[in-house]
Protein backbone atom coordinates (compact mmCIF):
# COMPACT_ATOMS: atom_id res chain seq x y z
CA UNK A 1 0.00 0.00 0.00
CA UNK A 2 1.01 3.24 -0.80
CA UNK A 3 2.39 5.34 2.56
CA UNK A 4 2.30 9.29 2.67
CA UNK A 5 5.14 11.86 4.10
CA UNK A 6 5.30 11.17 7.78
CA UNK A 7 4.61 15.05 7.79
CA UNK A 8 1.18 14.72 6.51
CA UNK A 9 0.13 10.69 7.82
CA UNK A 10 0.93 12.40 11.94
CA UNK A 11 -2.06 14.84 11.05
CA UNK A 12 -4.74 13.26 12.88
CA UNK A 13 -8.03 15.12 13.93
CA UNK A 14 -11.74 13.27 14.02
CA UNK A 15 -14.30 15.10 14.66
CA UNK A 16 -17.25 13.07 14.04
CA UNK A 17 -18.35 9.65 13.05
CA UNK A 18 -19.27 10.58 9.43
CA UNK A 19 -17.17 13.13 7.68
CA UNK A 20 -14.68 11.65 4.79
CA UNK A 21 -12.48 9.58 6.07
CA UNK A 22 -9.21 10.02 5.13
CA UNK A 23 -6.33 7.54 6.69
CA UNK A 24 -7.14 4.86 8.60
CA UNK A 25 -5.36 1.92 10.60
CA UNK A 26 -6.16 -1.44 10.21
CA UNK A 27 -4.27 -4.87 10.74
CA UNK A 28 -5.02 -8.40 8.86
CA UNK A 29 -6.36 -11.09 10.69
CA UNK A 30 -3.62 -13.49 10.08
CA UNK A 31 -3.46 -15.11 13.10
CA UNK A 32 -7.42 -14.73 14.46
CA UNK A 33 -8.83 -17.28 16.57
CA UNK A 34 -10.84 -17.58 19.59
CA UNK A 35 -8.87 -19.54 21.97
CA UNK A 36 -10.61 -17.73 25.34
CA UNK A 37 -13.63 -16.51 24.47
CA UNK A 38 -13.70 -12.47 25.53
CA UNK A 39 -17.37 -12.43 24.73
CA UNK A 40 -20.70 -13.32 24.10
CA UNK A 41 -20.55 -13.75 20.18
CA UNK A 42 -16.98 -15.75 20.82
CA UNK A 43 -18.98 -18.25 22.82
CA UNK A 44 -21.34 -19.29 19.93
CA UNK A 45 -18.22 -20.02 17.59
CA UNK A 46 -15.96 -21.69 20.05
CA UNK A 47 -16.02 -25.00 18.39
CA UNK A 48 -16.25 -23.46 14.74
CA UNK A 49 -13.90 -21.11 15.28
CA UNK A 50 -12.42 -18.98 12.65
CA UNK A 51 -11.20 -19.84 9.00
CA UNK A 52 -8.49 -17.61 8.47
CA UNK A 53 -8.47 -17.38 4.98
CA UNK A 54 -11.77 -16.94 4.31
CA UNK A 55 -11.35 -14.16 7.48
CA UNK A 56 -8.03 -12.90 5.37
CA UNK A 57 -10.07 -12.68 2.20
CA UNK A 58 -13.09 -10.97 3.61
CA UNK A 59 -10.19 -8.47 4.89
CA UNK A 60 -8.59 -8.27 1.72
CA UNK A 61 -12.05 -7.11 0.08
CA UNK A 62 -12.76 -5.03 2.77
CA UNK A 63 -9.60 -2.66 2.28
CA UNK A 64 -10.48 -2.48 -1.20
CA UNK A 65 -13.64 -1.16 -0.82
CA UNK A 66 -11.60 1.31 1.52
CA UNK A 67 -9.25 2.20 -1.14
CA UNK A 68 -11.98 2.27 -4.04
CA UNK A 69 -13.53 5.12 -1.89
CA UNK A 70 -10.16 7.38 -1.48
CA UNK A 71 -9.31 6.04 1.66
CA UNK A 72 -5.54 5.88 2.52
CA UNK A 73 -4.94 2.35 4.35
CA UNK A 74 -1.98 2.25 6.61
CA UNK A 75 -1.28 -1.81 7.88
CA UNK A 76 -0.59 -2.49 11.52
CA UNK A 77 1.69 -5.66 11.51
CA UNK A 78 -0.06 -8.50 13.04
CA UNK A 79 1.88 -10.31 15.51
CA UNK A 80 1.14 -13.82 16.39
CA UNK A 81 0.60 -13.51 20.26
CA UNK A 82 -2.48 -11.22 19.48
CA UNK A 83 -4.90 -13.09 17.97
CA UNK A 84 -7.53 -10.22 18.64
CA UNK A 85 -5.32 -7.47 16.69
CA UNK A 86 -7.42 -7.27 13.48
CA UNK A 87 -9.71 -4.91 16.17
CA UNK A 88 -7.58 -2.12 15.75
CA UNK A 89 -10.36 0.67 16.85
CA UNK A 90 -10.31 -0.80 20.55
CA UNK A 91 -6.46 0.27 20.73
CA UNK A 92 -6.80 3.95 20.07
CA UNK A 93 -9.13 6.83 19.50
CA UNK A 94 -9.04 10.12 17.76
CA UNK A 95 -10.90 13.28 19.25
CA UNK A 96 -10.66 16.44 18.02
CA UNK A 97 -6.74 16.64 16.85
CA UNK A 98 -5.67 14.83 20.13
CA UNK A 99 -4.90 10.74 19.50
CA UNK A 100 -5.00 8.54 22.47
CA UNK A 101 -3.88 5.09 23.10
CA UNK A 102 -6.33 2.76 24.65
CA UNK A 103 -5.76 0.53 28.03
CA UNK A 104 -7.08 -2.93 26.70
CA UNK A 105 -9.17 -4.82 29.95
CA UNK A 106 -8.58 -8.41 28.51
CA UNK A 107 -5.66 -9.82 29.33
CA UNK A 108 -5.26 -11.31 25.56
CA UNK A 109 -5.26 -7.79 24.16
CA UNK A 110 -2.39 -6.08 27.18
CA UNK A 111 0.17 -5.68 24.94
CA UNK A 112 -1.46 -4.37 21.57
CA UNK A 113 -1.03 -0.79 23.03
CA UNK A 114 2.78 -1.47 22.78
CA UNK A 115 2.81 -2.09 18.99
CA UNK A 116 0.50 0.90 18.25
CA UNK A 117 2.49 3.04 19.99
CA UNK A 118 6.09 1.82 18.24
CA UNK A 119 3.95 1.91 14.72
CA UNK A 120 2.93 6.05 16.12
CA UNK A 121 6.09 7.05 17.12
CA UNK A 122 7.70 5.55 13.44
CA UNK A 123 5.38 8.19 11.62
CA UNK A 124 5.83 11.16 13.84
CA UNK A 125 2.49 11.19 15.93
CA UNK A 126 2.23 12.41 19.02
CA UNK A 127 -0.58 10.73 21.70
CA UNK A 128 -1.77 10.58 24.85
CA UNK A 129 -2.52 8.15 27.52
CA UNK A 130 -5.35 7.01 29.38
CA UNK A 131 -3.48 4.97 32.58
CA UNK A 132 -6.05 5.05 35.41
CA UNK A 133 -8.57 2.35 34.27
CA UNK A 134 -9.27 0.19 31.34
CA UNK A 135 -10.87 1.71 27.92
CA UNK A 136 -10.94 0.66 24.60
CA UNK A 137 -12.15 2.74 21.55
CA UNK A 138 -14.71 0.63 20.67
CA UNK A 139 -16.93 2.24 23.49
CA UNK A 140 -15.45 5.74 22.55
CA UNK A 141 -17.95 7.80 19.75
CA UNK A 142 -17.71 11.13 18.85
CA UNK A 143 -19.99 13.87 17.75
CA UNK A 144 -18.25 17.43 17.17
CA UNK A 145 -18.07 18.72 20.54
CA UNK A 146 -19.47 15.64 22.37
CA UNK A 147 -17.90 12.29 23.47
CA UNK A 148 -20.10 9.55 24.28
CA UNK A 149 -18.35 6.87 26.28
CA UNK A 150 -19.74 3.15 27.09
CA UNK A 151 -19.42 1.94 30.75
CA UNK A 152 -18.45 -1.62 29.54
CA UNK A 153 -16.37 -4.13 31.42
CA UNK A 154 -13.50 -3.14 29.14
CA UNK A 155 -14.07 0.88 29.82
CA UNK A 156 -14.07 2.06 33.87
CA UNK A 157 -15.41 4.82 35.10
CA UNK A 158 -12.05 6.28 35.92
CA UNK A 159 -10.75 6.27 33.24
CA UNK A 160 -13.94 8.33 31.62
CA UNK A 161 -12.95 10.79 34.40
CA UNK A 162 -9.65 11.34 33.19
CA UNK A 163 -10.71 11.63 29.58
CA UNK A 164 -12.75 14.37 30.68
CA UNK A 165 -10.49 16.06 32.86
CA UNK A 166 -8.00 15.95 29.71
CA UNK A 167 -10.47 17.21 27.29
CA UNK A 168 -11.33 20.76 27.51
CA UNK A 169 -12.88 21.19 24.52
CA UNK A 170 -15.03 18.79 24.46
CA UNK A 171 -18.58 16.85 26.59
CA UNK A 172 -17.98 13.38 28.02
CA UNK A 173 -21.22 11.77 28.60
CA UNK A 174 -21.00 8.55 30.23
CA UNK A 175 -23.40 5.79 28.96
CA UNK A 176 -23.89 2.62 31.21
CA UNK A 177 -24.11 -0.59 29.22
CA UNK A 178 -25.72 -3.31 30.28
CA UNK A 179 -24.40 -7.03 30.68
CA UNK A 180 -22.87 -8.88 27.79
CA UNK A 181 -22.79 -5.85 25.66
CA UNK A 182 -19.00 -5.89 24.83
CA UNK A 183 -18.64 -2.01 23.37
CA UNK A 184 -20.85 1.13 22.77
CA UNK A 185 -20.57 0.40 19.17
CA UNK A 186 -21.66 -2.49 18.93
CA UNK A 187 -25.61 -1.36 20.55
CA UNK A 188 -24.77 2.63 19.31
CA UNK A 189 -23.70 4.38 16.23
CA UNK A 190 -23.81 7.88 14.92
CA UNK A 191 -24.26 8.15 11.40
CA UNK A 192 -25.35 11.85 10.63
CA UNK A 193 -25.36 14.91 12.57
CA UNK A 194 -28.86 13.90 13.53
CA UNK A 195 -29.10 10.18 12.76
CA UNK A 196 -27.78 7.43 14.81
CA UNK A 197 -28.25 3.42 14.57
CA UNK A 198 -29.43 1.80 17.90
CA UNK A 199 -30.18 -1.32 20.01
CA UNK A 200 -32.64 0.34 22.63
CA UNK A 201 -32.20 -2.69 25.01
CA UNK A 202 -28.52 -2.47 25.88
CA UNK A 203 -29.92 0.85 27.92
CA UNK A 204 -31.31 2.39 31.04
CA UNK A 205 -34.47 4.67 30.12
CA UNK A 206 -32.50 7.80 31.62
CA UNK A 207 -29.43 6.64 29.35
CA UNK A 208 -32.12 6.46 26.06
CA UNK A 209 -33.55 10.40 27.26
CA UNK A 210 -30.01 11.48 26.18
CA UNK A 211 -29.83 9.77 23.09
CA UNK A 212 -33.30 10.87 21.90
CA UNK A 213 -32.80 14.30 22.73
CA UNK A 214 -29.82 14.39 20.06
CA UNK A 215 -31.09 12.12 17.08
CA UNK A 216 -33.12 10.39 15.26
CA UNK A 217 -33.20 7.03 15.68
CA UNK A 218 -32.61 4.07 13.57
CA UNK A 219 -33.65 1.04 15.64
CA UNK A 220 -32.11 -2.98 15.18
CA UNK A 221 -33.62 -5.82 16.53
CA UNK A 222 -31.30 -8.55 19.03
CA UNK A 223 -30.57 -10.73 16.19
CA UNK A 224 -29.19 -7.22 13.91
CA UNK A 225 -27.49 -6.17 17.28
CA UNK A 226 -25.68 -9.77 17.29
CA UNK A 227 -24.86 -9.67 13.59
CA UNK A 228 -23.12 -6.29 14.45
CA UNK A 229 -25.57 -4.17 12.98
CA UNK A 230 -24.73 -0.85 14.53
CA UNK A 231 -21.21 -1.33 13.90
CA UNK A 232 -20.74 0.07 10.61
CA UNK A 233 -18.50 2.02 9.16
CA UNK A 234 -18.99 5.72 7.62
CA UNK A 235 -17.08 6.40 4.78
CA UNK A 236 -18.08 10.09 4.24
CA UNK A 237 -21.59 11.85 4.69
CA UNK A 238 -24.29 9.71 3.70
CA UNK A 239 -21.94 6.67 2.58
CA UNK A 240 -21.32 3.71 5.13
CA UNK A 241 -20.45 0.34 4.84
CA UNK A 242 -22.97 -2.43 5.84
CA UNK A 243 -23.21 -6.57 6.34
CA UNK A 244 -25.42 -8.04 3.76
CA UNK A 245 -27.10 -10.55 6.38
CA UNK A 246 -28.62 -7.53 8.19
CA UNK A 247 -31.26 -6.69 5.66
CA UNK A 248 -34.15 -5.15 7.47
CA UNK A 249 -31.63 -2.25 8.75
CA UNK A 250 -29.95 -1.63 5.39
CA UNK A 251 -33.18 -0.83 3.99
CA UNK A 252 -34.61 1.34 6.72
CA UNK A 253 -31.46 3.34 6.16
CA UNK A 254 -32.13 3.79 2.54
CA UNK A 255 -35.42 4.85 3.03
CA UNK A 256 -33.51 7.73 5.56
CA UNK A 257 -31.44 8.74 1.98
CA UNK A 258 -28.25 6.50 3.29
CA UNK A 259 -25.86 4.88 0.58
CA UNK A 260 -25.42 1.62 2.31
CA UNK A 261 -22.57 -0.68 0.60
CA UNK A 262 -22.61 -4.25 1.64
CA UNK A 263 -19.75 -5.89 2.07
CA UNK A 264 -19.34 -9.48 3.58
CA UNK A 265 -17.45 -9.88 6.63
CA UNK A 266 -19.32 -12.78 7.93
CA UNK A 267 -16.27 -14.43 9.28
CA UNK A 268 -14.56 -11.76 10.84
CA UNK A 269 -17.84 -11.24 12.45
CA UNK A 270 -17.60 -14.43 14.69
CA UNK A 271 -14.98 -12.66 16.75
CA UNK A 272 -17.42 -9.96 17.78
CA UNK A 273 -16.32 -7.18 16.08
CA UNK A 274 -17.50 -5.46 12.01
CA UNK A 275 -16.57 -2.73 10.34
CA UNK A 276 -16.00 0.11 12.83
CA UNK A 277 -14.09 -2.49 15.40
CA UNK A 278 -11.58 -2.92 12.53
CA UNK A 279 -11.13 -0.11 11.37
CA UNK A 280 -8.94 3.36 13.80
CA UNK A 281 -9.77 6.71 11.70
CA UNK A 282 -7.02 9.37 12.19
CA UNK A 283 -8.42 11.43 9.88
CA UNK A 284 -11.65 12.51 8.73
CA UNK A 285 -12.50 15.67 7.09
Amino acid sequence: MAMLESESLSSANCSNEYNQLRHVIVCSPKYMRIEEPINETQKRYLLDNINRDLAMNQHEKFVEVLQKNGVEVYMLAPEKRYNEQVFTRDIGFCLGKTLFIGNMASSIRKGEESVFKNWLDHHGFTYSEITTGPIEGGDVIVSDKTVWVGLSERTSQEAVDELKSSLNTHKVIALPLKKGILHLDCVFNIVSSNTAIIYEDAFSEDALALIRKRYKLIEVDGEEQFSMGPNVLSLEPGKMLSLPQNVRMNEQLRKAGFHVIEVDFSEIIKSGGSFRCCSLPVLRM
